[in-house]
């Protein structure tokens, strides 16, 4: 790979009011992006780094759950939330609370995320077909973020499927409203995480919008996949989403990069079983219980552990570790001499899925215009998502 390839210098990312000096951002991750894992990875490199998707019914319900979804350190900053909503007027009660008590310095709204409990629903990935919906949910969020001048951006995929695309339409949209920034994931719904990322899209989007901020997301796994993005694309900076599971020190790889830097963080097996245990601590903190911080954690073992020599067995124990004393215990019997493996680590991380057909209302596609029956349906869209 040659010099160019591994570093560039890319200026900050400004979203309204606020300077990100690094232009990185921590995708929102359900189960993962805790506040513990938020400072793991803060403590590796500068950036954005975002909460848990919540649901805007759940805040304005002010639901126990949604409130420690949207808690952050007393260091933490920015703050920056992620909302997730299908009616303009949850979106705004959400937005305005969040704006009120000075819970947040940014709000980014969800319209990426393709789980088919979602889309069925008529949100998340589903919901800019619906282009007078969209439209009343942003400028309604802007309009309350403005309120004390916190920036507002939206994620978004390319569309539903092949033939539904709707990202550049949504994208002036947003941008025609008022919004700080726009995140493209470079699939659509119907791709879920599988095959590659259509950075071409993003591209595209990057020209047709040269006025807002534009950010990258899709099949970024290292710091080279992060620059290379940039040259292509001449995005204002990069969403990370899967590439960090089990790798915190990816944004610090990131930061090095963006700074004219190829020194890389390769740890070896003992500083991985360093940082899983630190990653089970601050869980532990985090949720002031050690039962549900050590069940957190096991998700995380595969991927941490992903290209290590670790035995079945053990990695088996540690998926189903009943407290901190027992994690250290397997930890240990660990071999503390490997060293990083390389390529083995690299590549894609978590399931990545196949190609489906998205679940949908009953004729959503129909019309790009809101109908009486779907709107009705949309009232209990948030019941049953996460964030509650």
């Amino acid at each position: 790979m040659t010099e160019q390839a591994t570093h560039l210098k890319l200026p900050p990312l400004q979203l309204g009011k606020l300077t990100i000096d690094n232009p990185v951002v921590l995708a929102p991750m359900a189960g993962v992006t805790n506040k513990a894992f938020r400072r793991l990875c803060r403590e590796y490199g500068g950036g954005l780094y975002v909460t848990e998707m919540v649901t805007a019914r759940a805040l304005v319900e002010r639901r126990p759950e949604s409130l420690r979804i949207i808690d952050h350190d007393p260091d933490e900053t920015p703050r920056s939330i992620q909302i997730y909503g299908v009616d303009a007027v949850n979106v705004g009660k959400a937005v305005r609370m969040v704006v009120e008590e000075d819970r947040a310095d940014h709000i980014d709204l969800n319209f990426g995320c393709p789980a088919p409990k979602v889309t069925k629903r008529g949100g998340g990935a589903a919901l800019p077909w619906k282009t007078d919906l969209f439209t009343a949910i942003v400028q309604t969020a802007v309009k309350e973020a403005s309120r004390n001048d916190i920036p507002l951006t939206i994620k978004m995929r390319m569309g539903i499927d092949d033939e539904h695309i709707t990202y550049l339409e949504s994208a002036k949209i947003a941008r025609d409203s008022g919004v700080a920034a726009i995140a493209l994931h470079g699939r659509t719904a119907a791709q879920h995480y599988s095959g590659h990322a259509n950075w071409d899209a993003i591209a595209t989007l990057r020209e047709a919008i040269p006025d807002v901020p534009i950010l990258g997301n899709g099949d970024i796994f290292a710091a080279e996949d992060a620059v290379r993005m940039v040259e292509q694309t001449g995005v204002d900076g990069v969403v990370i989403g899967r590439g960090c599971m089990g790798r915190p020190w990816l944004f610090g790889d990131l930061q090095n990069a963006f700074e004219g830097s190829s020194e890389r963080i390769r740890p070896s097996l003992s500083e991985v079983a360093a940082m899983i245990y630190r990653h089970a601590e601050l869980l532990v903190e985090a949720f002031g219980d050690e039962t549900r911080g050590l069940r957190e954690i096991r998700k995380h073992v595969a991927w941490y552990f992903k290209g290590y020599p670790v035995g079945g067995e053990l990695r088996a124990k540690m998926a189903n570790v009943p407290d901190l004393a027992t994690f250290r215990e397997l930890l240990a019997q660990l071999d503390h001499s490997v060293q990083y493996p390389g390529a083995a680590v690299e590549g894609s991380r978590g399931r990545a899925g196949s190609p489906k057909k998205p679940h949908l209302p009953d004729g959503w596609l129909d019309s790009r215009i809101l109908g009486d029956a779907e709107r009705l349906g949309l009232v209990e869209a948030e019941l049953d998502i996460s964030g509650g």
